[in-house]
């Protein structure tokens, strides 16, 4: 086996502890074979603010040796599998500031395997996928997303699907008996080990050749050297913004153009124009500044600004006015406002198609904000581990 390594990519407080059971228990599993391994998350000062790309590791080895050859690097390279527990990161991620965007298959190594929770087809996701020179596998766990974090656990056994889903693309790392081992040794109950079986026996793959996915170039930026460097620290002024649009009417705030919020997003704010009735509380109130006044007093939000958190569909005072819906529905950051103003009936019916879709399926979709609470009961479909 020589060694593996595999990455579990999550939204930050949200889905920590989903991504915690994960790795500790690939871990555990490989003691069961005589292997070695150790978990940890990306660095120890990682900035898990609430809904940001975080990640954790799993490394297992054959010996000690080889597990420290790998750890004497400062980040992992490549990875044998990614595990995305969110599908709506499948368009990328942006962690940490330095990186800009990255694809959520950056480091998936040739041949690998990307794990995505999702309820969406392999074809919708390899859409929103950067592409890569090389073929890598998709596999698809049918579930909707966990919000298993800091506030709230959502006992839903989506960790333990997939663990099972992960023996049975990286047979390598562990067999599928180890796996369930691991389970029941940290007393989950018969259930999730069943839960893992299923899983493992049902996990769909996908083959996705060079050249397919996304051809959009991810965002990114060049870091000054170290001869370029300042005395101190250095902030630079912002401009404080003018009309919408470069025009002398409306205003539009001057923003980063290197910080980009919108890969924090699970769901983004879809704009009633028509019921507005301008009272500027979503542009007050928005934490990221993410709305452009137009020159009739409307509210534009900016989408690579907008960090999805839903602030503003909650302070909004008129029914429907402001709905956050599935990011996985969308495919671009264009400007709802472009839209309505050129076709207002087109609009319309985009929109009203868009909130019946999320009002049918928000059982599978929430930006995670309003977690507390949320998951006080369980579905019978959730106790028995079969939801596909």
């Amino acid at each position: 086996m020589s060694t593996v390594a595999v990455e579990v990519v999550y939204r930050g407080i949200f889905q920590k502890t989903l991504a915690r059971n994960i790795v500790r228990s690939i871990v555990f599993a490989a003691r069961k074979e005589g292997k070695i391994g150790t978990a940890f998350g990306r660095y120890g000062d990682s900035p898990e603010r609430n809904g940001i790309p975080a990640k954790q590791f799993a490394i297992v080895s054959d010996s000690p040796e080889e597990l420290e050859e790998n750890l004497a690097v400062y980040e992992a390279r490549e990875v044998d599998v990614t595990i995305n527990v969110d599908d709506t990161m499948c368009k990328g991620i942006e962690s940490w500031a330095w990186y800009g965007l990255q694809p959520i298959n950056a480091l998936t190594k040739p041949g690998g395997t990307l794990i995505v929770t999702s309820r969406q087809p392999a074809d919708a996701l390899i859409e929103d996928i950067h592409q890569k020179d090389t073929a890598y596998n998709l596999a698809i766990v049918p579930a909707s997303v966990s919000y298993s974090g800091l506030w709230v656990y959502k006992d839903d056994h989506t960790d333990v699907r997939i663990l099972g889903a992960l023996a049975k693309a990286c047979p390598e790392l562990v067999s599928i008996d180890s796996m369930v081992a691991a389970i029941a040794d940290q007393d989950w109950g018969d259930l999730k080990q069943t839960s893992a079986r299923n899983t493992f026996d049902r996990v769909t793959f996908r083959p996705v050749e060079p050249g397919e996915g996304s051809a959009d170039e991810p965002f990114s930026f060049d870091l000054p050297g170290w001869r370029d460097m300042e005395e101190g620290l250095v902030i630079r002024g912002v401009e404080p913004g003018g009309g919408f649009r470069g025009g002398n009417e409306g205003y539009e705030p001057t923003r980063s153009a290197v910080f980009k919020k919108f890969s924090t997003r699970a769901m983004r704010p879809v704009i009633n124009f028509d019921t507005c009735i301008k009272c500027t509380l979503c542009w007050l109130q928005c934490p990221d500044t993410c709305f452009d006044v137009t020159p009739e007093g409307l509210y534009d939000a900016n989408m690579e600004a907008c960090c999805g958190c839903g602030v503003c569909e909650a302070v909004c005072p008129v029914p429907d006015c402001v709905t956050m819906v599935n990011e996985a529905e969308f495919n671009d950051n264009n400007s709802q406002y472009e839209h309505w103003i050129q076709d207002k009936d087109g609009y319309n019916r985009w929109m009203t198609e868009l909130i019946q879709v999320q009002k049918e399926k928000e059982a599978d979709r929430s930006h995670g904000y309003h977690s507390p609470g949320k998951y006080e009961s369980e579905s019978e479909v959730a106790l028995t581990g079969d939801d596909d």
